[in-house]
């Protein structure tokens, strides 16, 4: 679950807790749920600098998306020093 959260937020370049709220059912971008290893759940953020994509991390099993994100986001934060941005 990590792994896509990852990739989808890779993609699609925007956290995964905000397309979950964008492609809620009726929703326009609905039909990308339906799409192999995309996860439309918290836990997804993509490590970008000034526009630049370099990655993305993806976080699963804490009690519920919001804390993954979080995690998440301290993960960044904890390698940013090292991060050549």
């Amino acid at each position: 679950m990590a792994i896509d959260k990852a990739w989808t937020a890779a993609s699609f370049r925007r956290n995964t807790g905000d397309l979950a709220a964008e492609t809620q059912a009726g929703r326009p971008m609905s039909g990308i749920r339906d799409l192999p290893r995309v996860v439309a759940a918290g836990g997804g953020v993509p490590i970008d600098e000034a526009g630049v994509l370099f990655g993305a991390i993806g976080v699963s099993g804490g009690p519920g998306g919001e804390a993954d994100e979080s995690c998440a986001r301290a993960g960044i934060k904890a390698v940013a020093d090292e991060l050549s941005f």
